[in-house]
């Protein structure tokens, strides 16, 4: 993971990695942590993936991140841009628009409909795609 970026968007599919034991997930999570990186996850992100008291580790993680409300102004955005690429992946717009207004980087396990998003814009959020990252 690059020095480059001050901050992550942790989507749906990361949180879910790290409520899972995902060992991508943690050595990730351990050096955005040794880099002291801004971790944020939006309110969809938390409807989407949380389902109770059984969501020990995301609930770990969650403390160490700062939330990313969908007010008026940015929940607009977010439609326009799922109008935009013809998808009603409102959470995944909301992941999207907030890594792209930050400037910051995207930890996502699924990175397809993310992607799809994220070329919509002139200088696209980066991503990283945990299914890619090779653990020794």
């Amino acid at each position: 993971m690059a020095q480059e970026f001050v901050g992550v968007i942790l989507d749906s599919g990361a949180l879910i990695a790290a409520d899972k034991g995902d060992r991508r997930f943690w050595t990730f999570w351990k050096r955005a942590l040794q880099l002291d990186l801004d971790m944020r996850v939006p309110t969809t992100v938390i409807a989407q993936a949380w389902r109770g008291a059984n969501n020990a580790r995301m609930a770990r993680v969650l403390k160490s991140c700062s939330v990313e409300t969908l007010s008026e102004g940015p929940a607009r955005a977010t439609g326009e841009l799922c109008g935009r690429a013809g998808t009603k992946e409102i959470v995944d717009s909301h992941v999207v628009l907030s890594a792209h207004i930050r400037g910051y980087m995207i930890v996502t396990c699924d990175s397809d409909d993310v992607e799809l998003l994220a070329a919509l814009f002139e200088k696209p959020p980066k991503l990283l795609d945990l299914r890619r990252l090779s653990i020794p």
